[in-house]
């Protein structure tokens, strides 16, 4: 099952969060639709290249990521979204499309934008496209430890 490895970090660091099960949404607009959860409140994990390295940048569901934003943030020389076909091999245990924005369990930096860290509760896939994991935001950032900026834009 996808999300065992992130049950366990999560029990292992005594952080509370509520597992929830729904039918099959292969968007983060439709997973929140689906789970009754604000768009604001559904972080989508994205892929990023940032001179040659993966990274993830993770950004409310109604957003989407301003690569150039997030290469002044990291001051990289280069950066590109990457393609599902170019990171699904790194998330072996997910469904494509629907990993935790956990880069610890897959060593990765992550970035995360600054709308995120201003909710409250903080939803996302926790590895299929028919569970989501619901947490504290501060829980999360202190566990995760993200690089928190400006990158995110309206769809």
């Amino acid at each position: 099952m996808p999300a065992e490895k992130l049950k366990k970090l999560l029990d292992d660091s005594h952080i509370k969060y509520i597992s929830i099960n729904h039918s099959p949404a292969y968007t983060a607009r439709e997973t929140a639709a689906s789970t009754f959860v604000p768009r604001s409140e559904f972080a989508k994990t994205i892929i990023v290249e940032l001179d040659g390295e993966k990274v993830m940048a993770v950004v409310p569901a109604s957003r989407h990521v301003d690569v150039q934003a997030l290469i002044q943030l990291d001051e990289a020389e280069s950066g590109r979204l990457a393609t599902e076909e170019e990171f699904k091999n790194s998330f072996a245990d997910c469904e494509v499309g629907a990993m935790p924005p956990f880069g610890r369990l897959y060593d990765m930096r992550v970035f995360m934008d600054e709308m995120v860290s201003e909710v409250d509760d903080l939803c996302f896939n926790a590895g299929t496209h028919a569970q989501i994991f619901r947490m504290d935001c501060e829980d999360y950032v202190a566990l995760e430890k993200p690089v928190i900026g400006h990158f995110a834009v309206k769809d």
